[in-house]
């Protein structure tokens, strides 16, 4: 980072050669990969890391399946192959789940599928994940939480990611590659002055300004309204605004496999076992017009998603049943489908101006966020003068260099090491955290060493860490996206963990 004098007045301006608008999976994505070819970067976010659309997915690091069905074999392609490397740049966030497709005849007939199926095991190479096959349902364990009428089925592979600390992640390597992150920090307007961009930045102290070589627009809903109301260029692409929402309920089954279920309007919903004692029930596909950040889930969103699990489970389920729901703004790229659900789910990068460029990010999706920021520093570089390469394709994320790749192995060392956790404790903070468990726990030697216990499970010394090392401020950031402690916790506490963080 550089000192400029700000335009006309004898003031110092820091100077970038990036700054990245939007704390998401794109924008960290970008700036992880920026910094890691040596761009000086600045990252900021109007609030916490992963607020929006990159917490509310569906969790899936995944192909998509019915993407095929819309003859989109090329995004298929390259999301199965970005499913191979992220399975091992992050495996203590990510692992392998298997997807039951109990047939319902009257939807799709059983070649259709196999041959989809077939196609999705053979788009790209496969060493993590186990290829599909047929099931008796009958005698499957899967089986047996479905209605009687459901005696074949499928069973595929694909990959379960805790999306907001992927997000966090990209973050924390952007930093360690010398990028620097703020959030809650608005990017009011960004001008042209002298061949650089001068960008209002406002946080809780003020305005500020920066200056930076090239602006990299990856705020998601916020897209479109960036370019407009805070630059004086324009694009050429327009984003269409589509919800998806998510239902949690006590578990509906015990054992290891998720389900992908079809609906007679084409659509598909999966039920997925979700920390423990719950079950996640996604997604919807509806239109959006009004404020991304007010998205919140419909009664008639909850009825939908009840409705199409009752076709299939035995246990039947109803809204009184919901224990939390979560909905979020994917902004995809304007396409003609008429059915939201259509919308193309790939990306486009569209990048003005010569001297200073602009590159705007429209549409993806949290499995191919490597390869699109890749290629979006790729056209940045050229521009800049850059002569990094491309890095990101084999490396690891922090926390992610686990013994052999294993996480069964890590959790073995884990158990060995810190043998005073509880068991529970040990296995969460071994997934949140991975090899970064020893930055966590230091020279800690007994349960006492964690501090006080300021909600159940959650100890002083973790919630530090996280205002320290991971740019939590807030009870919602803590139990919400850096984990998921409110999904267990009693109802006092983020009012409990408020006046914690008050205090601190």
């Amino acid at each position: 980072m550089d000192t400029i004098l700000a335009h006309g007045k004898m003031r110092a301006v820091e100077k970038y050669d990036l700054l990245v608008v939007g704390g998401g999976i794109n924008g960290t994505g970008i700036a992880r990969d920026a910094a890691g070819r040596g761009l000086c970067v600045l990252l900021c976010e109007q609030d916490d890391l992963a607020a929006h659309t990159s917490s509310a997915s569906t969790k899936l690091i995944h192909g998509g399946l019915r993407y095929l069905e819309t003859l989109h074999f090329q995004l298929v392609r390259k999301a199965l192959q970005e499913r191979e490397l992220l399975l091992g740049a992050a495996p203590h966030i990510m692992r392998p789940l298997h997807f039951v497709m109990p047939h319902d005849a009257h939807l799709r007939p059983m070649w259709m599928i196999r041959a989809g199926l077939f196609l999705y095991d053979h788009l790209a190479k496969r060493r993590r994940l186990a290829a599909s096959a047929a099931l008796d349902l009958r005698t499957h364990i899967a089986g047996g939480a479905l209605q009687e009428r459901f005696t074949r089925g499928f069973v595929y592979s694909d990959g379960w990611v805790d999306d907001a600390r992927l997000v966090v992640l990209n973050a924390q390597d952007a930093v360690l590659h010398g990028a620097r992150v703020r959030t809650r920090t608005r990017c009011e307007r960004i001008e042209l002055v002298d061949g650089l961009w001068h960008a209002t930045l406002c946080d809780r102290a003020g305005a500020s300004s920066v200056a930076a070589r090239a602006v990299v627009n990856a705020a998601g809903p916020w897209v479109g309204r960036f370019v407009h109301d805070a630059s004086p260029l324009s694009t050429a692409h327009t984003v269409r605004l589509v919800k998806g929402s998510h239902i949690v309920v006590p578990r509906l089954f015990a054992h290891r496999f998720a389900y992908i279920f079809q609906n007679s309007d084409r659509r598909i919903v999966f039920a997925i076992p979700y920390e423990h004692a719950f079950t996640l029930i996604g997604t919807t596909d509806l239109e959006y017009h009004a404020e991304p950040a007010s998205v919140h889930i419909e009664t008639a969103e909850i009825d939908y998603l009840c409705s199409i699990v009752n076709r299939y489970f035995r246990q039947q389920i109803g809204p009184a049943d919901v224990v939390w729901s979560y909905a979020g703004v994917r902004a995809l790229i304007e396409d003609e489908s008429a059915d939201p659900a259509t919308v193309t789910r790939d990306y486009a990068l569209e990048i003005d101006g010569a001297a200073a460029p602009l590159l705007s990010v429209f549409g993806g999706k949290i499995t191919t966020y490597r390869r699109l920021a890749e290629e979006a520093v790729d056209e940045l570089a050229q521009r800049l003068g850059c002569r990094g390469a491309a890095w990101t394709q084999r490396a690891i994320l922090p926390g992610g260099d686990l013994p052999e790749g294993s996480f069964a192995a890590f959790l073995r060392v884990v158990e060995r090491r810190y043998a005073w956790l509880p068991a529970a404790l040990r296995v969460r903070y071994a997934h949140a955290y991975g090899t970064y468990i020893h930055r966590l726990l230091g020279a800690c030697a007994a349960l006492a060493d964690l501090g006080v216990e300021i909600l159940p499970g959650l100890y002083e010394r973790e919630a530090e860490y996280l205002c320290r090392e991971e740019w939590a401020q807030s009870a919602a950031d803590i139990l919400w996206r850096r984990s998921k402690l409110g999904l267990h916790a009693p109802p006092e506490s983020a009012r409990r963990l408020e006046e914690w963080l008050a205090r601190r």
